[in-house]
């Protein structure tokens, strides 16, 4: 290889590496979005509504929204070292949702926090961890936070349709990403 490609092929990896970061960033930011949505809907819900089973894998809108919370703590915990991390994935931090809400505010801001301090050599970095069952295991970070938003996604799409079933069909608000890139212009799409 010559210098010029291997000049060329190191920009080209730093652009990759610059763009994942922005990923991670942007994937926050919609984790944040989307909660902040999802828990205004779930405000509108009558109390027996939001406790109710619908047959989702955590029962309830409640039982599912605090699953969310503990794993996000738990994943949290493993990354950062730092925080609280329930012993259990189906644990019930907190009995009411005004209480669930701001606490998952509190980790929403811890989620943007690490996607803002993240660098290439961490992202890339190897992870090791301990899963609920005490089995270890190790893997770039980049896949574990791949997981903890692709989590994140899948269970809101359980509290929507929750939430559809319950209150009707204008009840679930939009959670596309798509429609937070283009709310805050990072869709960069010209105008047809």
């Amino acid at each position: 290889m010559s210098f010029d490609d291997a000049a060329q092929a190191t920009s080209a990896s730093s652009g990759i590496t610059t763009a994942l970061l922005g990923r991670y960033r942007q994937f926050a930011a919609y984790n944040e979005w989307a909660n902040q949505r999802l828990y205004a809907a779930a405000a509108t819900l009558s109390d027996d509504q939001y406790h109710a089973d619908g047959g989702a894998f955590f029962g309830s809108v409640h039982g599912t929204l605090n699953h969310l919370l503990a794993t996000d703590r738990i994943w949290l915990r493993r990354i950062t070292g730092q925080g609280e991390a329930p012993g259990r994935l189906d644990a019930i931090l907190f009995d009411t949702l005004p209480e669930l809400a701001g606490a998952r505010r509190v980790e929403d801001e811890r989620l943007l926090g690490l996607a803002e301090e993240l660098t290439a050599e961490r992202l890339m970095g190897e992870l090791t961890y301990s899963n609920m069952t005490g089995a270890r295991f190790a893997q770039p970070l980049w896949t574990v936070l791949d997981h903890l938003f692709n989590h994140q996604t899948h269970h809101r799409g359980q509290v929507h349709a929750l939430l559809t079933r319950r209150a009707g069909p204008d009840a679930g608000p939009s959670l596309d990403l798509i429609a937070l890139q283009r709310e805050t212009g990072t869709a960069h799409a010209a105008s047809v």
